[in-house]
């Protein structure tokens, strides 16, 4: 995709990620980028950095009403949406343990915030027979989140259910991304990291931490490719292909590394 005279929605756009894809979308030319977030300030924040181009929104991705009206609205505002970045996520630091309410909240914030916004965007880009929807995945959906089961749970389902579009939608002219970055300096890895998770110390102890405006110049290059799988961290694709092929082996490296971080 170019993005030249595009019209972008972004949600979890107020940060981290979402913002550098917000700003680098702009700097690419779009027409309209809409920051949308549960914290509107934040979201206008973003917006007003960015200029007269940039239009803020207030948005809770797990009630599908709003993401409905958020598509409706940026549709009535400009006409179209061409990519829709499903971009907020959530972690939890913990296993088995987390309660119902925590599992929960993930689910819905990291698999059925891409449903909802795929079944309110769908329609008007079929019926106009082209767009781009780019899920951000993480390489958990890849790999494994290791010290959080929800995060990887979801991601795995994530990254399944962008695949299923990919594959349901693209002879139709839709295009399909994932987005799956390994460590990124976000506020998500800085409070896991302050908060002593295992899995926020396992990703700084396994490679490069990118910044948000690294993983946005891979994005913006794999959507110029129409690539599936855009992997900010290019190692994430041996990774997959190890884990592949010694699934044992694979996981008694991940042990390993474990026992390194936690005696």
């Amino acid at each position: 995709m170019n993005l030249t005279d595009r019209v972008v929605l972004i949600t979890g756009g107020a940060g981290g990620i979402g913002a550098a894809l917000a700003r680098r979308f702009a700097a690419e030319g779009a027409a309209a980028v809409v920051v949308a977030d549960v914290d509107a300030g934040a979201a206008r924040a973003v917006a007003d950095g960015i200029g007269p181009l940039a239009y803020p929104a207030a948005v809770d991705v797990t009630d599908e009403e709003q993401v409905r009206a958020l598509v409706a609205d940026a549709e009535q505002r400009y006409g179209r949406i061409d990519l829709f970045c499903a971009n907020a996520g959530v972690t939890t630091g913990g296993g088995v343990e987390v309660d119902d309410a925590g599992w929960d909240r993930a689910w819905r914030v990291n698999v059925l915030a891409h449903v909802y916004s795929a079944r309110a965007v769908l329609p008007g880009m079929l019926a106009r027979g082209g767009g781009h929807l780019l899920h951000t995945c993480s390489a958990a959906g890849v790999l494994t989140a290791v010290g959080d089961a929800p995060y990887t749970a979801t991601k795995h389902a994530a990254l399944g259910f962008a695949e299923w579009l990919s594959i349901t939608y693209r002879d139709r002219g839709i295009r399909v991304s994932a987005l799956c970055p390994q460590g990124v300096d976000t506020p998500m890895l800085a409070d896991g990291l302050a908060a002593g998770h295992l899995g926020a110390r396992v990703v700084a102890a396994s490679g490069a931490v990118l910044t948000p405006d690294q993983v946005a110049d891979a994005a913006v290059a794999g959507l110029a490719e129409e690539r599936f799988l855009i992997l900010p961290h290019p190692e994430v694709a041996g990774y997959a292909r190890r884990r592949a092929e010694d699934p044992d082996g694979w996981q008694a490296g991940l042990r390993k590394l474990v026992r390194r971080l936690t005696t």
